[in-house]
């Protein structure tokens, strides 16, 4: 879906629904996510709000929604929330996102292989090691607002000299911090050190937006640009 967000330009609206129950159970949701989808996808309101996620009547931007129950009919959900709704039938846009960095598919040539790395507790960075020759950026999901154990910093010190490695938070919402907290693995250390933010991206829409970067042909330089540009 935030693929979808940074491929597609102008301010056409672009619709991802489905169904969480299918449909021989009882409450299917499918076809009235698809209405609800239809009715987004032709409405004026929706128009410049890029690609948006439409289920249980709810519309959720790209680059915030995330799947979070395996089941529920209300299985995606946002942070900071829905940017709209449909209610009797009409499309109500109540916030819309800052216009999203834009890619041409046809510029994306290069090679690239780009992984996520979950920092745990008593982390010693030995798979960052083990990494280090097989990818050509990283995306670091660390704990809280941005911050890893004192054993892994080395390790990813070393990394950021040699590739793009983004800092972001495993929580799933809210920023990574810049300079509240100054211990050896906090996120002003690790900038300090050449991580990059990943500001509000979650791993996995920090992983997409890097390896569509590096898949340009962007240099570290630029790779930090793009992400500065989310804050």
């Amino acid at each position: 879906m935030y693929l979808l967000d940074l491929l597609t330009a102008g301010d056409t609206p672009v619709e991802v629904t489905g169904a969480m129950r299918n449909a021989g159970m009882a409450g299917a949701d499918g076809p009235a996510n698809v209405l609800a989808a239809l009715r987004v996808a032709t409405s004026t309101e929706a128009r410049g709000t890029g690609c948006v996620v439409v289920f249980a009547e709810e519309i959720h931007a790209a680059r915030w929604v995330r799947k979070t129950h395996a089941t529920s009919p209300t299985a995606f959900t946002s942070y900071p929330g829905p940017i709209g709704y449909v209610a009797e039938d009409r499309v109500q846009i109540t916030a819309r996102p800052a216009p999203s960095l834009t890619f041409d598919p046809h510029s994306a040539t290069a090679a690239a292989r780009t992984a996520i790395y979950t920092v745990g507790l008593g982390d010693d960075g030995t798979l960052l090691h083990a990494l280090s020759d097989h990818v050509d950026g990283l995306v670091v999901a660390a704990f809280g607002a941005g911050h890893v154990p004192m054993a892994c910093v080395d390790a990813l010190a070393d990394l950021a000299k040699r590739m793009p490695v983004v800092l972001a938070t495993r929580t799933g919402s809210g920023p990574v911090l810049r300079h509240t907290y100054g211990f050896p693995g906090s996120e002003s250390d690790l900038l300090e050190r050449g991580l990059i933010s990943g500001s509000t991206l979650d791993p996995v829409k920090a992983r997409i937006l890097l390896q569509l970067l590096l898949m340009t042909t962007a240099d570290n330089d630029q790779v930090a640009q793009a992400f500065s540009a989310l804050s």
